[in-house]
């Protein structure tokens, strides 16, 4: 099984939420969503935590493309337009840092249409037990 198989059928949270991994390159990932109704928060536009789920699975995916076991410490994210419904989503993650315990990344969530709806920072922790997969894709 590839880790993009292996996250995309493991993270259950993301993929009952529509999420999925898309492309996996060591220290670079993309997850991709398109915004539902059941993504909507009371101001009618997609929820934070909608956005940060999709960023989060890319930040494991970047984080785990190494094969060690990677879990995340750490995340900030910043918010700078609106998703609406029907808008697909895209979040690249670069690692930044390939640090033996302590490695970073940045991952930019965009419409398709290019504009930034947020960014996001991650740090990990590194373990030094096999995160086990075949291939990354």
């Amino acid at each position: 099984m590839t880790l993009l198989e292996r996250l995309n059928e493991t993270d259950r949270f993301a993929k009952t939420n529509g999420i999925q991994l898309t492309e996996i390159r060591e220290g670079y990932a993309k997850a991709e969503m398109t915004v539902e109704d059941k993504h909507l928060n009371g101001g009618n536009v997609c929820q934070g935590g909608a956005i940060f789920t999709l960023a989060d699975l890319a930040i494991a995916a970047v984080m785990n493309s190494h094969g060690l076991l990677t879990l995340g410490i750490e995340n900030q994210v910043t918010y700078v337009s609106s998703a609406l419904l029907g808008d697909h989503l895209i979040a690249e993650a670069v690692e930044t840092v390939n640090h033996k315990k302590i490695p970073f990344a940045q991952v930019t969530i965009k419409k398709a249409t290019g504009e930034i709806v947020a960014s996001c920072t991650a740090l990990a922790y590194r373990k030094q037990a096999p995160m086990e997969y075949d291939a990354l894709m």
